[in-house]
């Protein structure tokens, strides 16, 4: 469904993000990644997951913390492939503390690569895209784009955000075949969130799956994770013909969290 198409996915070595560029090479679509670590493992696998179609795959290393870099990663995606059709706004970090006791550099390093680098990778997409008439942009935002926590004060400000930029992405493209929707995820246990898991363990004095299983008990009514491979999907049918007046939404997949 995606073959020629090129999808640049942001903080795609690992989680969400990988599942996301697997899921869109599975499609045919060559796939530019982006993260920190090690990238070569994760790019061997969306290469299998695309080999099928004979995709290709390139890889940045941009901080997205950084608007200079980001510019440097776009501007690479283009020169490799000729324009970024989807881009994928994924990368994020996390920091839990209390408001008063909320270090203001954590602060600041979440809105930017948490917020700001979706605005910046945005910007810089929408040109090429509004030109060929095709654009499927799409934020991963958190179900806490919906809902807040307590202790999460900058995540949860900057994925209100996320949404927010969605909207108003959408609002702005609605006559043109550029997209862009949010999509909302629960607990998924990437790295971010084992490490949330093994913190409550070390400090309850419990095992880890106990942890996991508390974790899960507090929000998500169905007790289970939502996989990378079903955030996957819903990618891909953000950008099917399906999804073509699929606008603005903040679609979440959250195991009922928010229907409580």
């Amino acid at each position: 469904m995606l073959k020629g198409k090129t999808a640049l996915v942001t903080g795609s070595t690992s989680g969400i993000g990988l599942g996301i560029a697997k899921a869109l090479a599975a499609q045919g679509a060559n796939v530019v990644l982006n993260g920190f670590g090690d990238h070569e493992g994760p790019q061997r696998e969306v290469e299998q997951a695309g080999a099928a179609h004979g995709i290709a795959t390139a890889y940045h290393g941009a901080d997205m913390s950084k608007p200079v870099e980001i510019e440097a990663m776009m501007a690479f995606a283009a020169e490799k492939f000729g324009r970024v059709d989807i881009l994928v706004n994924n990368a994020g970090i996390q920091h839990v503390a209390r408001v008063e006791d909320f270090p203001v550099e954590k602060w600041d390093a979440i809105m930017a690569i948490n917020l700001s680098s979706a605005f910046h990778a945005t910007r810089l997409a929408i040109p090429a895209m509004r030109e060929a008439n095709w654009g499927r942009i799409i934020n991963v935002a958190s179900i806490h784009g919906l809902v807040a926590s307590v202790e999460k004060s900058a995540y949860v400000a900057a994925k209100h955000g996320v949404i927010g930029l969605t909207k108003v992405t959408a609002l702005e493209n609605a006559t043109t075949g550029v997209t862009c929707n949010a999509i909302c995820p629960g607990w998924v246990l990437t790295p971010l969130v084992q490490k949330q898991i093994d913190a409550r363990a070390l400090e309850g004095n419990i095992s880890v799956e106990e942890a996991q299983k508390n974790l899960l008990r507090e929000k998500e009514p169905s007790l289970q994770f939502t996989t990378p491979e079903e955030l996957g999907a819903l990618a891909v049918f953000f950008c099917s013909p399906a999804g073509n007046n699929v606008r603005g939404v903040a679609w979440n997949m959250d195991g009922g969290w928010t229907a409580q």
